[in-house]
């Protein structure tokens, strides 16, 4: 009987820390699982989100272009690389490919949920703020994520609940001419406020810099008002 070989190491090492749980989050929003069961695509149109994604799972790789669409101009950049063992290790944990709208329940280890949270937020999470000129001194501001999945909307709701006793609003917005829905998930006032300290406790946490910025500014803001700025 022959004798295998050693088992073929991976690109990427599977081990919990913050930034591999920050680069699980950046996966679930824009990663992909190619069917073929072996390679994994990254695509974004902010080339530090790509640099970010590379630093979080240790590997250096070709970056591409490519469009999107009907669109001929290559505005987007992309990463790909094949390594069984982590791929199989993300659907494990619940990431398949054709993701978009089955996905569900994700594994995170708990430490480390704010840090998948902040990679989700830098893919598919937005924040806003806004005087409104309806009420003296009302300054307005929301961290909001959305998913095609209304599972997995749900159980990020579910998740940041247990571990902050943040509610959140959530709700499904309707494509029109037949396009598929999505919903998001949507905080606001001093619910962004506290969302947003446990997200950025990592100082040294990879992050988006304009998103981190942005929240900052609003932030600042806030803290101007000594937080008496917002409509009771």
């Amino acid at each position: 009987m022959r004798k295998r070989g050693p088992k073929p190491k991976g690109k990427v090492k599977i081990k919990w820390s913050s930034n591999f749980a920050y680069a699980i989050g950046l996966i679930v929003s824009d990663g992909n699982l190619s069917p073929d069961g072996r390679h994994l695509n990254f695509t974004s149109k902010d080339i530090e989100q790509i640099d970010n994604y590379q630093k979080a799972l240790n590997i250096k790789c070709h970056i591409g272009k490519k469009s999107s669409g009907l669109q001929k101009e290559k505005k987007y950049f992309v990463v790909q690389f094949g390594d069984v063992s982590f791929y199989n290790f993300l659907v494990l944990i619940g990431i398949t490919s054709a993701k978009s709208r089955t996905i569900g329940k994700i594994k995170i280890q708990d430490k480390y949920f704010f840090d998948f949270l902040r990679g989700y937020f830098d893919g598919d999470g937005c924040s806003y703020s806004y005087w409104d000129p309806r009420w003296k001194s009302s300054f307005m501001f929301y961290i909001g994520f959305v998913s095609g999945s209304i599972i997995f909307i749900k159980w990020l709701r579910l998740e940041i609940n247990k571990k902050s006793k943040l509610c959140g609003h959530l709700s499904i917005h309707k494509k029109k001419e037949g396009g598929n829905n999505y919903y998001q998930l949507r905080y606001s006032k001093y619910e962004a406020i506290k969302l947003s300290s446990l997200m950025y406790k990592n100082e040294d946490g990879l992050k988006l810099k304009r998103k981190y910025l942005k929240i900052m500014k609003s932030l600042c803001i806030v803290k101007e008002h000594k937080g008496k700025v917002f409509v009771k």
